[in-house]
């Protein structure tokens, strides 16, 4: 089936439009859908299944009728997979972009952009070697392979650039994963890795390098976010050093302020004149950090409000009015106000969870995938209130899912799910 070309034309929608899910965390960057998803499903609700050659944990993005993911294919058996760190066969793969049609999960087009060896693994159980999610602006869509490099291409699968970046060396071999962010007329993309780290901005229509800044940062899987400050546009990378600003448009250090521990993953999220962050792995630390300042904010009153507890090591949270709501690889639930940093609760999710993907929200309803291929839906409320968990066959879940028209899709091991609810 991936071998099948539709070419069926696009649906043309505003390059702002905001009922898409155009990149991991959603239209806004909280990971809040507009509209409506599926609360309760049974099998009658899947509306399609469609199957993925490889392996990729990227998440799917949509703009209009169309999904975009991306994928790992091995070219040769590698045996079977290590359960050790950093003890894999390195086999050559071919990297491939998918487009597939929303409506019946068709494949429209696959199209590999690079086939090579691989010169580090990943993670046995977390990782793969399509892991940093695709990002679209409505025109093109940008598929970033890491060490195997970043592809611009339309809507029909034609390569429009291309650029490499050289091989990246992480931690233990944890594997890559930072997804590229589009923001008006750039890229943006983070590289920390174990040494020779750097965050570098480019022409998203030619791939011309803008500025690029080395970072003096180990391996962080944390994606640049975009915020507005009076008017000035900064670039918040969230690491282990430092939590760092940066000059949208020449990329001169703003602000920084320490306080994270080892392995940040979770996204930087904007709460009106603050920044949160977060981690979860050695010396967790969640800081609120007022933004409008300059310099080193490290120790200051900058720092609003912090706490240690109970953190998302790997999942980001979610953003919903003054609510932030995040969730332990372990699956501890947590709600805070997101202005005071009080907590609201925080609650175990039912049965033996364990959460890589991020929870998604839709219409007043928390999403959680979990590796055990249960999706717990939770209100988003002051109190814990679990609403629905649905099984999905003999799943596991890694990749974030994306909602958008009522469905929510579901990227498993190697299925790609509709749940759209049966009429």
């Amino acid at each position: 089936m991936r071998f099948r070309l539709l070419l069926a034309a696009p649906v043309l929608f505003s390059a702002t439009d905001p009922a898409q899910w155009p990149r991991w965390r959603g239209p806004d960057e909280t990971g809040v859908a507009k509209g409506t998803a599926p609360v309760q499903w049974s099998e009658k609700d899947i509306a399609w299944k469609a199957a993925i050659s490889g392996r990729g944990h990227s998440s799917p993005v949509i703009w209009g009728d169309t999904i975009f993911l991306t994928t790992a294919i091995p070219t040769q058996d590698a045996g079977p997979p290590s359960t050790r760190r950093g003890e894999m066969t390195l086999v050559e793969h071919k990297f491939a972009v998918l487009a597939i049609n929303r409506k019946d999960g068709k494949v429209i087009w696959e199209k590999t952009v690079k086939t090579a060896t691989p010169h580090e693994g990943y993670h046995f159980r977390y990782g793969s070697f399509a892991s940093n999610s695709p990002v679209t602006d409505g025109k093109l869509v940008f598929a970033h392979f890491g060490s195997r490099g970043l592809y611009a291409l339309d809507f029909k699968g034609n390569v429009v650039w291309s650029k490499q970046f050289g091989q990246m060396r992480m931690r233990n071999s944890f594997g890559e994963g930072v997804p590229a962010v589009v923001h008006e007329d750039r890229l943006l993309m983070g590289f920390d890795q174990e040494e020779g780290s750097y965050l570098i901005t480019l022409d998203k229509n030619t791939g011309k390098e803008i500025w690029k800044v080395e970072r003096q940062e180990v391996s962080s899987w944390s994606p640049p976010t975009v915020i507005t400050v009076g008017g000035r546009k900064q670039i918040i990378v969230a690491a282990t050093a430092y939590v760092t600003a940066y000059d949208y448009l020449t990329g001169k250090v703003i602000w920084k302020c320490n306080g994270l521990g080892t392995n940040v993953i979770p996204a930087p999220i904007h709460y009106k004149d603050t920044v949160i962050v977060m981690s979860g792995h050695r010396e967790p630390n969640r800081m609120a950090i007022k933004l409008g300042r300059d310099g080193d904010l490290s120790g200051t009153d900058a720092v609003v409000w912090s706490n240690t507890k109970s953190n998302s090591y790997t999942p980001s949270p979610v953003l919903h009015g003054d609510r932030l709501y995040f969730v332990t690889d372990k699956g501890l639930l947590s709600a805070i106000h997101a202005g005071t940093g009080e907590l609201l609760y925080t609650e175990r999710l039912p049965g033996a969870n364990t959460l890589k993907a991020s929870p998604v929200g839709a219409n007043g309803n928390l999403y959680l995938p979990t590796e055990e291929g249960m999706v717990h839906v939770v209100k988003m409320s002051d109190r814990f209130e679990l609403v629905a968990s649905n099984k999905v066959g003999d799943e596991f879940f890694i990749a974030t899912p994306a909602i958008f028209d009522g469905e929510i899709y579901l990227r498993g091991k190697n299925t790609l799910y509709c749940i759209r609810q049966a009429k």
